[in-house]
């Protein structure tokens, strides 16, 4: 099956020669001329010699798993991958790589029964050149895959998979493309945007090419943008066996857009090689052009100052793991921007997929993107890979104009001057454009002048006020400063070592609290000029061992279904009423649960609220600037008669500028409740790869989620497609929502419908249509 697919292969992915370990050879982002063959389906899967499954699908995570309670041991194991590989030709004239996306941890990979190359670490993508291994039409392709506790990150620790805050559940969870190129093939090219606010930017591109014997050529770059050639150079190049490099700038740009997240322009740029024997190939990336930096008072993008107000994000999903379609990655890019309205994402702990940043630049969402780890740091063997990956991300990734920080150093860890004088060194002659961090402790903080070797001083500022608010530090003198982490699941107030999980059916007044604290850390770091702002803990729920509810850990403002829960409530709050308005009370107004006590916080970007119990006026509400001066939109309180949940509406009114804009109602008693049931796509690609997500749950009669209910939820899935994820919900557990996945099936055309139905709620039912993808 050949595919005409958008950035299915990566740039900068690192190629190994059959006799050697893992060396850096980067195999093309994209490309026009040469054949990608993405080899989706047909996968056979075996375990210590007994196949489990015949024909898996790509991406793949070997054990069935639920949205929760997952169990390590079920995947530390070392699976075997293996199907059939077709090859057209072995011309002398066309070279074959492969291409594999993610997989985790490490992989060997054989064709016809001979080893032709190895990869440790399984967060970068990696290819080899089999082009002497394989013969025309049938060969074997095997993928050994082992997913034990190996010793490269973030794995490795003594203490086992309990030593890493996120499960590592195995697999090949990535795609794996076969790749056609001819015998003189562009390797890799990256650029340098240089001089953006000037008015007259140029472009640096450097192309490295990789010949099979000496010959010459004429290297094109081009950067366009829709249809027009904004700007062309060639270079002659006089090639010999082996890597060759070559260097072009274009200049005179003088209608340049910058890239930025309230206009995130972007450009092709675009790279060709003819060969004096008429061999061709074309390969182009996206760029955009902006100035990032981090200067002493703060973050400037483009030459303003901008503050970065942004969540972590975990990639793990419920049922696949690491395994999500781009769809679903995008779809967490898209809810980071537009719906939580932040303009920063740390990519925590691990180089994250390329959907989700390509998503990103689309978007303009800005990204810190860090090497795989977590607080531990191995033996010198375990180092060497944590310096492959700073190499294999930055390759990778340095086109992304969203990214603005590598993270080469690991996530929390002790200092270790040597391991990240190398990192931060690689990184500067990898990227010498972008500034390096890591984030911090208090343990590490300590003797930070003598083992401090980043560019950004990142601080994960989890400790509480003397009032008991979130506190957030001074920022560190003399170095740029920002935070890494904040909020969390953490404790503020008078109650000391207590962890809040906020579960959607756990403790009301622990969900009440969360929006709040998230709404304190901004607001407190925006006192200090000198802080460029907080990236908080975190976006969305993750399969983790500690401090977790049957293996999901909840300080996510968002669940693990990509449900909002009450903490996101604030962040859906700082928009401007022009573009949507928002009343999002920080509370549930619910007969079934425990009533709550003390003021309730109401996030809304109105100037006026007025609160009504069955249409009588309690309360016209302000916003606490006072409190709060550094938001955009304060946050609301207000006492409300609990006593009276049971059977009362509760109505809040929105206001700006005196006119009545949104009115929001809700139901406290339970007597009309019914099901909700959503589809995040009318219609889906069949080819294998794409799916979309259904969610849903139990309302009031006003459409707002209940966060408990009683008996179970069941899932049918009747048509075309598959369904991934769980079949039936016991809402008590699952907070009365819940999600799965729709997944097409490789050329299985037709409609899908799932049904959701309960025991006294009756059933709804949607349809999802599975088509056939247009090519590009």
């Amino acid at each position: 099956m050949i595919l005409s697919r958008r950035k299915f292969a990566a740039s900068g992915i690192a190629v190994f020669a059959a006799t050697a370990l893992p060396k850096a050879f980067p195999l093309p982002l994209s490309a026009k001329t040469h054949t990608e063959v993405v080899l989706i389906d047909a996968w056979e899967v075996s375990v210590d010699g007994k196949v489990i499954e015949h024909d898996a699908t790509l991406p793949h995570t070997p054990v069935p798993l639920s949205w929760h309670q997952w169990e390590p041991a079920s995947w530390e194991k070392v699976w075997t991958y293996r199907r059939e590989l077709r090859v057209p030709s072995t011309s002398p004239d066309v070279r074959h790589f492969l291409h594999v996306e993610r997989a985790l941890a490490n992989t060997v990979v054989k064709i016809n029964g001979q080893t032709i190359a190895s990869h440790q670490g399984g967060f970068t993508p990696f290819a080899c050149e089999i082009t002497d291994a394989v013969h025309a039409g049938s060969n074997e392709l095997v993928l050994e895959v082992d997913s034990r506790w190996v010793n490269v990150p973030p794995s490795g620790s003594p203490k086992g998979f309990a030593s890493v805050d996120y499960f590592l559940p195995g697999g090949l969870n990535g795609l794996v493309t076969l790749h056609t190129v001819p015998a003189t093939t562009i390797v890799d090219f990256w650029s340098t945007t240089r001089n953006v606010l000037s008015g007259h930017p140029s472009v640096d591109v450097v192309v490295e090419l990789d010949a099979k014997q000496v010959g010459k050529g004429i290297i094109t770059a081009q950067l366009i943008h829709g249809t027009s050639v904004l700007a062309k150079e060639t270079h002659e190049a006089e090639l010999k066996p082996g890597k060759n490099k070559a260097s072009l700038t274009l200049d005179s740009l003088s209608e340049i857009e910058l890239w930025s997240p309230e206009n995130p322009h972007l450009y092709q740029l675009q790279v060709s090689f003819r060969s004096s024997n008429r061999e061709s190939e074309t390969q182009s990336k996206t760029i955009g052009f902006r100035e990032a930096k981090f200067e002493l008072d703060g973050f400037y993008l483009n030459g303003k100052k901008t503050r970065l107000f942004g969540l972590n994000r975990h990639e793990l999903f419920p049922y696949v793991g690491f395994g999500a379609s781009p769809r679903a990655m995008r779809r967490d890019a898209e809810y980071l921007r537009h719906t939580l309205n932040c303009n920063v994402v740390r990519c925590s702990h691990y180089p994250q997929s390329t959907a989700f940043l390509d998503a990103c630049d689309e978007l303009g969402l800005l990204v810190w993107e860090e090497i795989p780890g977590w607080q531990y740091l191995g033996d010198s063997s375990w180092k060497e890979v944590a310096v492959q990956n700073v190499e294999e991300m930055i390759r990778r990734d340095r086109h992304h104009p969203s990214i603005i920080v590598w993270g080469t150093r690991i996530n929390e860890s002790a200092n270790d001057p040597a391991l990240y004088q190398r990192t931060r060194t690689l990184a500067q002659q990898l990227d010498p454009t972008r500034p390096t961090s890591g984030s911090m402790t208090p343990s590490s903080r300590k003797d930070w002048k003598e083992n401090w070797h980043e560019d950004i001083f990142a601080f994960d500022d989890y400790h509480a006020a003397p009032d008991g608010s979130v506190g957030i530090d001074p920022a560190q003198p003399g170095v740029p400063y920002m935070n890494a982490e904040a909020v969390g699941q953490f404790s503020y107030g008078t109650a000391k070592n207590f962890l809040r999980r906020y579960r959607r059916a756990g403790i009301p007044q622990e969900q009440n609290v969360q929006a709040v604290l998230h709404a304190q850390a901004h607001d407190r770091a925006a006192r200090d000029p000198r802080n460029a702002g907080v990236i908080a803990w975190c976006g969305f729920d993750y399969a983790s061992p500690m401090n977790a509810y049957e293996g999901v850990k909840c300080p996510g403002v968002v669940d693990t279904f990509r449900i909002p829960k009450l903490g996101a409530s604030f962040y859906r709050s700082q928009v401007s009423p022009s573009i949507r308005v928002v009343i999002e009370p920080s509370f549930y107004w619910d007969a079934e649960l425990h009533a709550s006590s003390g003021g309730a916080a109401i996030f809304s970007n109105c100037e006026e609220l007025r609160v009504y119990l069955d249409d009588v006026l309690l309360q016209t509400l302000h916003p606490d600037r006072e409190s709060y001066a550094m938001l955009a939109y304060a946050p609301f309180f207000c006492n409300l008669p609990w006593e009276k949940v049971d059977h009362s509406v509760l109505r809040i009114d929105g206001y700006v500028n005196g006119k009545l804009l949104l009115s929001r109602s809700f139901e406290g008693s339970h007597e009309q409740d019914r099901l909700w049931l959503e589809g995040d796509d009318a219609a889906i690609a069949a080819d294998g790869v794409d799916s979309t997500r259904i969610s849903f749950g139990v309302a009031d009669r006003f459409g707002n989620s209940r966060p408990s209910a009683k008996g179970s939820l069941r899932v049918q899935h009747t048509g075309t497609g598959k369904l991934v994820g769980d079949t039936e919900f016991n809402l008590a557990d699952s907070g009365a929502v819940g999600a799965v996945w729709l997944r097409s099936v490789s050329n299985q055309q037709g409609k899908a419908q799932v049904t959701i139905s309960h025991a006294d709620l009756g059933s709804r039912t949607i349809s999802v249509s599975i088509q056939r993808r247009k090519e590009a």
